[in-house]
Parts: structure tokens; sequence; C-alpha cells
């Protein structure tokens, strides 16, 4: 093993200890003999059994027929859940012929980030997630089942259901994804055509024409933003089937997949021979796995919350100086949009997850003594599915690239770094991505500060012609205990046509930016957020900010005395606040722990929450 893998693997189990001992305890101890349902008295079980008719009573009525649950995402309105549709069907029976039963347990809200991007809904993104934590707690609250299916793909879903998922610890899961979308008009292209919008080059028929090209059809979006490198990610943990992540959505292929996954959460329940808890598949190790593989592909900077908070749910802490050594250590071997021309289709055909695996195995930077729901050892995703009339097999997966500038090996790496550094310094910690930077310079910025307490300011001065200099936008009261803290994609448009006019431009900002920033250099989560009394909040117009990932500095360039003078900036929230219902998650904001805590409000009860130096009512 690299010594750095090691190093942060040893760190993670020993400041876990405590903690994982103690859920580990808790899974024991909800265990049981027989299946899960006959322990209901005979009143309760009779509620369970009501909606439940011919085979799948009898089978109910058995002491030895495992029942599973499905925790669905589906809806018909975002595409990358709308083929849910099918899956309960599809899942009942492949349960059926294994020898279980299966029924639909309860189902999670999975909003779209791409269509509330920049609009009001937006902030209601981040608290989503615990929304979904929540209600797959009470989909399996019931206490019937034996095991279950997670059906979610995109940003804040697998995630929660991850977090939900492991407070039953004590049954065997499977995540089962629906796939992403076959390629549209390639990302680049969409971009431009985005900035020629932004500048008043085209009309909105023309845009609308372009993104309808880009996003043509059920399946996720294929460039490689938070939802696939949840996807990869999954993988990581060992909770796909092998080689599952990036098949094309609506295909047999797809149905095949998930007809393998009902079989095989049916094989491995209490009940059978190889019982595997979803508690033994998240391990400390396979957190590591997941880290290493967001940095070796130059993923999601928002699994530097997501896997925090997955993490915290199985009683693993991790935080920021993981992610930062690892990243110092692992290698690039991806290149795919925002960080390449190709996209996640492109990855799959030029050897995907069992060759990316692969070669983190070869170079030491991956555990293979993991649990996985298809058995010990991550090698087991060295496998590539095939389909065979309507059964899927598994055979030896590609040794070399298809293509090698869309996945390189170990020995002749994109870059000797992955793609997320950390930045510390007077004005707190912060996440920046590099893998999609276009040059080393970029990733250091020297400006003066431009001001905002809003995305939609930023946009104005664009307009107005007031960013065309060298700046660093400063971008706050955006994090989670201010507004949620909504994705600001929106304004990477603005700062990436300041750029291209040649002017030196960077961002700060406590809210988030997601995994397809593209390449404008920024330091974002920064943490504590302005709103908690983050030095944020002192800033003005003017000041100097540096921003130097070569040397992990975020600084304001202002006398300390001074700073200590200044009075914090008021934030004005009332229209973050108030209206699309966003009132009634008033509680879960204010109880929401900082970006490097993972942004939950669930987990509130094992950590104070941050000082919040303004009221709720500001």
């Amino acid at each position: 093993m690299h010594k750095a893998v090691e190093n942060v693997t040893r760190r993670i189990i020993e400041r876990s200890k405590k903690s994982r001992e103690a859920y580990l305890q808790r899974v024991e101890e909800a265990r049981c003999e027989g299946v899960f349902r006959k322990k209901l008295p005979c009143s309760n079980f009779a509620h369970d059994l009501a909606a439940s008719q011919g085979g799948c009573r009898s089978s109910l009525l058995s002491d030895t027929v495992p029942s599973i649950g499905i925790i669905t995402s589906y809806n018909d309105m975002v595409s990358a859940h709308q083929p849910y549709a099918a899956y309960p069907e599809i899942i009942k029976q492949a349960v059926s012929s294994a020898g279980g039963v299966a029924q639909v347990a309860g189902g999670v809200p999975a909003m779209c980030d791409g269509v509330t991007q920049g609009e009001p809904g937006m902030d209601l993104s981040l608290i989503s997630r615990d929304v979904i934590a929540m209600s797959t707690v009470i989909g399996l609250s019931h206490n019937v089942f034996d095991g279950a299916l997670l059906l979610g793909v995109c940003d804040k879903i697998m995630p929660g259901l991850l977090m939900g998922g492991l407070q039953f610890g004590h049954l065997p899961m499977i995540l089962v994804p629906a796939g992403p979308m076959d390629s549209g008009l390639a990302n680049k292209e969409k971009a431009h055509v985005r900035e020629l919008f932004a500048q008043g080059k085209i009309g909105r028929e023309e845009m609308l024409a372009s993104e309808v090209k880009a996003y043509h059809s059920p399946g996720t979006c294929t460039f490689y933003g938070t939802a696939n490198s949840n996807q990869l990610i999954a993988e990581m943990l060992g909770m796909h089937l092998p080689g599952a992540s990036f098949v094309n959505a609506g295909t047999e292929f797809r149905d095949g997949l998930t007809r393998a996954a009902a079989v095989r959460v049916t094989d491995i329940t209490h009940l059978g021979q190889e019982y595997t808890p979803i508690a033994h598949v998240i391990s400390e190790k396979s957190m590591v796995n997941a880290i290493v593989g967001l940095l070796a592909t130059g993923g999601s900077t928002n699994q530097t919350m997501h896997l925090v908070a997955i993490a915290r749910a199985a009683g693993i802490r991790i935080d920021w100086d993981d992610f930062a050594e690892l990243s110092d250590a692992i290698p690039l071997l991806v290149h795919i949009y925002p960080n390449g021309s190709g996209d996640i289709n492109a990855f799959q055909q030029a050897g995907g997850m069992a060759l990316l695996i692969r070669e983190l195995l070869k170079g030491g930077l991956a555990h293979d003594d993991v649990q996985t729901v298809v058995g010990r050892g991550l090698s087991k995703y060295l496998q590539k599915p095939l389909l065979e009339g309507k059964d899927v097999l598994w055979r030896d997966g590609p040794t070399q690239t298809g293509d090698d500038e869309i996945i390189t090996s170990v020995q002749k790496p994109f870059a000797a770094m992955g793609g997320i550094k950390v930045l510390s310094g007077n004005l707190g910690r912060a996440i920046m991505k590099i893998s999609a930077l276009a040059d080393g310079d970029s990733t250091l910025v020297e400006a003066p500060a431009m001001v905002f307490n809003s995305q939609h300011e930023l946009e104005e001065a664009f307009n107005d012609g007031r960013l065309n200099r060298d700046l660093v936008a400063v971008v706050r009261f955006q994090g989670p205990q201010a507004n949620g803290m909504p994705e600001l994609h929106k304004l990477i448009t603005y700062l990436s046509i300041t750029m291209d006019r040649g002017y030196m431009v960077g961002l700060v900002t406590d809210g988030r930016l997601s995994g397809a920033s593209g390449k404008v250099p920024f330091a974002i989560h920064c943490t504590p957020e302005a709103f908690c009394g983050g030095m944020l909040a002192k800033v003005e117009d003017g000041d100097v900010i540096r921003m130097d990932a070569h040397n992990n500095i975020l600084e304001l360039k202002v006398d300390n005395k001074e700073l200590v003078d200044r009075e914090y900036a008021t934030p004005h929230l009332e229209t973050h606040r108030f209206g699309l219902g966003r009132q009634i998650f008033a509680p879960l904001r204010k109880d929401l722990l900082g970006a490097e805590e993972g942004g939950s409000s669930i987990f509130t009860y094992v950590h104070e929450s941050c000082h919040v130096v303004f009221t709720d009512d500001a």
C-alpha cells in the first residue's frame, strides 16, 4: 500500500474508534433470529399483510422467506429518476425467483439541481439530503424487512439514501443505479453556447435548443458532476454490483443488472450463508477507497461534504485533512468533462470502473481487503458485466485503456496529484478543485476583492460591465445555516467570460459549485461560513485576497488589528427564507453543521453547531 493511503487509513481508524465501536454494537443489537416480520404482534403483522395478495401473502406468511424493501426516488420529472418507474415490478419478479418477496417500502424526494439552478428552489437542495435520509428511515421503520434495495442516483439522493440506510446497519443493502443518458451535445459546446447567451450574442430560442440537445432523454446527465461522482463512489464503496454504475438507462442490459441486484440482495440476508450487512460494507477502508476514487478522477467537490456525512452515519470520522493528504499522493488517471473533453459514456467505453480499479490496486492506492455486496475484496470489481440473453454474467475486465486520452495508467498519469486541494488561512478553510484548471499558473490568484451577498448581485455586476478587471469575487452568506448552501453554478459562465477577456479571476464563497466548475479557480465551502462569524463577513471591496493552491493558502491580506476592529457585514436573507415552502425548513437549516462536518443537521446531537452571530430573523 502507498504510505499516504496507509497513514490516512490508520488515522481514520484511530479517530473513529469510539464512535465506530458504538455504531457496530447498535448494529449487533438490532439483529434477530428468523424473519423480522415474525417479531410483530398479530395485529401489527396483519397490517403488513393487508395489501398483499396471492403468492406475495403466502411468502410473507412463511418463516423462512426473506422480505426485501424497496426505497425508491422515482419521479417522472427528473430525468435521472424517471427510469425507476419500471424497477419495482422487475425487482419483485427477480426477488421472487430467488426465493424472496419484495415490497416498495417508501419513496424519497428527488429534486434536480439542474432545474433549480439559480432559482429559489435551489436553497432546499442540500437540506433535501437530510429529508431523504429521514424518509429512508421512515420507509424501513416498520421493521419487517430482511434487506433493502436503494434506488437513487443524483446529487443529494444517493448520499441521503446511504445516510438513512446506515441507521439499519444490520440489513444488507445494494444501491441500484438508473444509468446515464446517451451522449448528446458535447459539454464544451454546451458551455460555449451558454457564454454566447450571457454576452447577448444569441437569443433564448437558440440557447434552449442547445440545452435540449445536451439533456435529451431519461438518464443521468453525462458530464462528470456530482451525480456521476456518486455512482463512481458507490462502486468504490462496494455498494453497486461490479460495473453497474454507467450502463445506459432504458436498455435491456440495465434491466438485467437490476434483476441481478435483486437476486443478490436476497442471497445475502441473515437467513442465508452469505450475510453481508451494510454496516460491514461501509468501513474505514472502503471510505478511503471512495476518497481515492474521487481524487483519481477529479470528481465533484460536493463529495467533500457527502462522504463526511455518509461516514458519520456509520460511526466513521473523516475530515478535509484526509482529503488533502490523499490528494497529494493520488495521481489523476481520468480526463472527462469538466476535466477533459469526453463524458461519462466515453469513460465507460475506455474501460470504465474495472480498468480504473485495476490501476488503483496495481499502484497500491486502494484497499483490496474490504467487504463488498458481492463478497470479500475490491478485486471482484475488476470484472466487467456482459448481457447474455436476459442474464448478466461477469467476465475479466479490460487490462488496458481503450482511449488513453480518457483513462491512463498509474505509470503515466495526467497529473501527479488528485483534483482537490484544501486551502487554509485567516479566511478559514476551503476546497479548491484544480483538475479542471487550464494551467498551473491559475492555481495562484492574488487580486482585489469584489464583494457580493448573492449570486444575483454578481450577475448584475457582469451585465453592468463592472467585472472587467482583475478580481477575486467574494460571494458570501451562501453557507448551510444562511440559506441552505445552494449551488452557485450560474456564476461560472460570467467568471469564465471575464477570464477569457484576459483578467485574473478567482472566487471565494461559503457556497457550493459542484463538480462541473470548469476552468475558474475557486475556494468554495469556505468554513466557518459568513453567517456563523466567518471572516468572509468582514471582507470589503478592494481588499487583496491571495488564493495559492500550491502552498494551500487562502489569505485576506489585511492587517489583523484592522480586521479585529471591523464590523461584520449584516446579511439580508428574507428572500432566501420564504417562498416556495422554504420557510418550513427553518428548524433543519438552523442546525446544519459546517461544510467540513458534512453540512447535515442529523448529526448535531454529537457535535456542537456553529455559534450564530446573527439572529434567525436577520
